[in-house]
């Protein structure tokens, strides 16, 4: 195999670990270096993870060995991380959401194009065995054509358990920016470009009290919709509901099994878009019970397996599958939703989308390029 690309991480918070622990088993990927506004952040994850490099985000972004930023900053620094990196000439890929609004990535796409560099971003989870088995399913046509589907993300919000919730109630946090794009994602890789949507969304509880132990009594004033209900129309005719809030209790949907594709055939059972892999079920008209379908690509892989993927893609020069346009399409679509609320009116895709290309299922883990 030839060398390793050589990436350098900003923002060393929790989720940096689940992204290191699983770029240990993917040796396309050589993390040499990690930055943080927290110094002792970024030196207790080189320390953890062996980082042979801990420096500030412009020693970083000025070391040319480094081929890819992996920005796992907050939300609202995104954007602006993004454009740097882009800026040194570095391709990019960051933690969901793309950015906050539409003109900010627009922004992004463009001057990525301009400057030749590849833009990536998360989720990654649909590049799992289990969406990726759920999609063959319905290219196969195995539930017929696909009529409606039901995306549920339904729970009371973060602020019992999470040390620093506040962001998740700002703009660019709220059901829809936090989980939305494991959900749109996966709906996005199963069924396709969407037609038009329309969304309903509200701050259903506008003070929230801190309750983990870190800032416990603290108020949170909620400033995005904490409360999310949403119709999507799919180019392919399927049309469905997707819900996502932090404002519910003890919701009766599936757990397992958040998101179900009806088809006139059969139904489909897809696993939770936040992970991986998981059981994916489907069931006939004649059948007494749900089916499992055996996993039709390779399981195992966790987060960081869409920045494998750029690094791959950045060798063969071949399109990567966590791209930027995809990412834009999730924004572009959240976004509308939220617009869709407060006009009253559908909202119409503001760009054209194209899937990715499936996952080879024939290379064994760790290996995605022919």
């Amino acid at each position: 195999m030839k060398e390793p690309v050589r990436v350098g991480i900003i923002g060393c918070g929790a989720i940096s670990g689940n992204y290191l622990k699983n770029a240990q088993n993917l040796p396309i990927l050589d993390i040499v270096a990690c930055a943080d506004l927290i110094p002792e952040a970024a030196k207790t994850r080189a320390e953890e993870y062996g980082i042979p490099k801990v420096c500030t985000v412009e020693e970083l972004l000025a070391d040319d060995s480094i081929a890819i930023v992996l920005n796992l900053t907050i939300p609202r620094a995104h954007a602006p991380i993004a454009l740097q990196a882009i800026a040194s000439g570095k391709h990019t890929y960051a933690e969901k959401p793309f950015a906050l609004r539409r003109e900010e990535g627009e922004k992004i796409l463009k001057t990525a194009k301009e400057k030749g560099v590849l833009v990536g971003c998360a989720p990654d989870t649909f590049m799992g065995a289990g969406i990726q088995t759920a999609r063959k399913v319905i290219d196969d046509g195995l539930i017929g054509e696909p009529v409606s589907f039901t995306a549920f993300m339904m729970g009371r919000g973060c602020e019992a358990w999470h040390p620093n919730p506040e962001f998740y109630y700002e703009p660019g946090g709220g059901p829809m920016f936090d989980m939305g794009p494991y959900y749109l994602t996966a709906l996005l890789n199963l069924l396709g470009p969407v037609k038009r949507l329309s969304g309903l969304a509200a701050i259903a509880i506008p003070e929230r009290t801190i309750t983990s132990e870190a800032k416990y009594g603290k108020m949170i004033h909620v400033t995005t919709p904490d409360h999310l209900c949403g119709s999507i129309e799919f180019v392919n005719g399927a049309v469905g509901t997707i819900i996502t809030s932090f404002a519910t209790m003890h919701a009766t949907y599936d757990g397992q099994f958040p998101i179900t594709i009806y088809g006139d055939e059969g139904t489909l059972r897809v696993p939770d878009p936040n992970g991986f892999d998981g059981s994916v079920q489907i069931r006939h008209a004649g059948d007494e019970d749900w089916v499992d379908v055996p996993h039709a690509f390779v399981p195992g892989y966790g987060r960081s397996v869409g920045v494998a993927d750029m690094a791959y893609a950045i060798r063969s020069r071949r399109a990567h599958r966590a791209n930027g346009e995809q990412a834009f399409a999730v924004l572009d679509a959240m976004q509308g939703f939220l617009e869709s609320s407060d006009t009253g009116r559908c909202v119409t895709p503001a760009t054209s989308y194209q899937r990715p290309a499936p996952m080879p299922a024939e290379l064994p883990f760790g290996e995605l390029d022919e």
